[in-house]
């Protein structure tokens, strides 16, 4: 069966029967036709037997993706979508509705452990690693239930003004009446109830530190901005369509936020860890693989607005000294803000790549990175890795980026000590990892 409206050499609306393969990364599985060719099949688990559907791809490509549209053959990891919005076609927002919790952790390790081999030669052994992906604290529930972590939900907003989520790989909007991944602060403003006319799409955050709730409405070219009336008290913040830049509207222009026993001032929607327990629970992981020691020097590079450079300078003391450096103007003021009680901690602002080398810093102790989803690149971590730092904590959001990272200090004499990896996003094919670095001995 082919699309009527595709190019004639599209595939889009091609069915196949597949015996669907190992998980791969990016929320699918692969499979092959009985011709060879290769599918990335979403809603599909390895070892079914399903008809696949093609939504991507044309006779020459590659790959095509595909939805398992019929399921011929379940897996025993295999459950009903709790959520009446997952499944072909609609939401693209989980990945993994369909599966057991303890199955979805599974597959994330599978897909940890085969970029760790593939991108930096190394077994999970070799990394310090049991395998296994840990879930968050009250995450482990029984298959039908659906942690309520998303702090921070991404609403669009079709022609019509109702709010929806994006579909895979889609601009088209999946009309919703409420998302089940929600945390409860974000569900209780009643955002899917009314309608926004003129707004392309709303930003809502529940502060899991406080109560503080947030929505950044982005407005269509030349629309106005509608009175805000919702369910809960909330701070209104505008997206500018110049220069996209956020500015207040009424309320805070900043949540709260709490990890390792400070309140953190995050503003203008700037960036904080979407789990509930995700900034504590990385903090911690960090703090216990580095052991930071009184009086030692410490980097923290893409620093957000000063989570790990707080924890680093607690524990280094008034003789140490930890730099960190962030690109966002917003995230520096808070990170100063923040961190305004630790003389020794200073903010730099821009790009690691251009601020690391004007630092003149030669040496130091230990070094956090908290790189975004492409990773260091081998420029940073090269140069990172002539630090001479007795320790590393590389946190990554993506297994693929971490590896090729990883493979880079590799080449630069640091070996992998340790690594961790966090459910801190259930549901969806994304994983956190933490892994500690440090120096190969030498041989004498």
């Amino acid at each position: 069966m082919q699309n009527a409206n595709a190019p004639e050499s599209s595939l889009i609306g091609e069915e196949y029967e597949v015996e669907v393969g190992p998980v791969a990364h990016g929320g699918h599985c692969i499979a092959r036709t009985e011709g060879g060719r290769v599918l990335f099949v979403r809603h599909a688990l390895p070892g079914e037997k399903v008809v696949a559907r093609v939504t991507e791809g044309e006779e020459t490509s590659r790959f095509l993706r595909a939805d398992a549209i019929t399921i011929l053959d379940a897996s025993k990891d295999r459950v009903e979508a709790p959520c009446p919005f997952a499944g072909p076609g609609k939401c693209g927002g989980c990945d993994w509705q369909h599966a057991k919790p303890g199955a979805q952790r599974r597959l994330k390790g599978e897909v940890i452990a085969e970029q760790l081999q593939r991108l930096a030669g190394l077994t999970p052994e070799e990394a310090g690693w049991d395998g296994t992906v840990m879930p968050a604290e009250g995450d482990k529930l029984p298959p039908g239930e659906v942690p309520q972590w998303r702090t921070r939900v991404q609403y669009a907003v079709d022609a019509e003004g109702h709010a929806g989520l994006r579909k895979h790989r889609s601009h088209e909007v999946e009309i919703i009446d409420h998302c089940m991944i929600a945390a409860q602060g974000v569900s209780e403003l009643g955002i899917e109830k009314r309608t926004w006319e003129g707004m392309a799409s709303i930003e809502a955050i529940a502060a899991s530190g406080s109560n503080d709730r947030q929505v950044i409405l982005a407005p269509r070219p030349g629309a106005r901005l509608p009175l805000v009336e919702l369910d809960k008290p909330v701070s209104v913040m505008r997206v500018d369509e110049n220069d996209g830049g956020i500015h207040r509207v009424h309320g805070r222009a900043f949540v709260r936020e709490r990890a390792d026993g400070r309140t953190h001032r995050v503003g203008s929607g700037g960036f904080w860890q979407v789990h509930p327990k995700a900034a504590e629970t990385l903090m911690l992981a960090v703090m216990q693989g580095l052991t930071p020691r009184k009086g030692e020097t410490a980097l923290d590079l893409y620093c957000g607005v000063g989570l790990f450079a707080g924890a680093l300078a607690d524990r280094v003391g008034d003789q140490g000294a930890v730099l960190g450096i962030e690109s966002g103007k917003r995230a520096v003021e808070d990170a100063r803000h923040n961190l305004a009680d630790f003389p020794r901690v200073r903010i730099e602002q821009g790009k690691v790549e251009s601020v690391l080398p004007r630092t003149g810093i030669t040496e130091v102790d230990l070094i956090v990175l908290d790189p975004p989803r492409a990773g260091a690149g081998k420029q940073t971590v090269h140069h990172l890795a002539g630090l001479g730092a007795r320790r590393i904590a590389y946190v990554a959001c993506d297994p693929a980026a971490l590896s090729r990272d990883l493979a880079y200090f590799a080449e630069r004499g640091y070996k992998v000590r340790t690594l961790r990896a966090f459910d801190l996003f259930p549901m969806t094919h994304h994983v956190e990892c933490v892994a500690i670095l440090e120096p190969v001995k030498k041989d004498v």
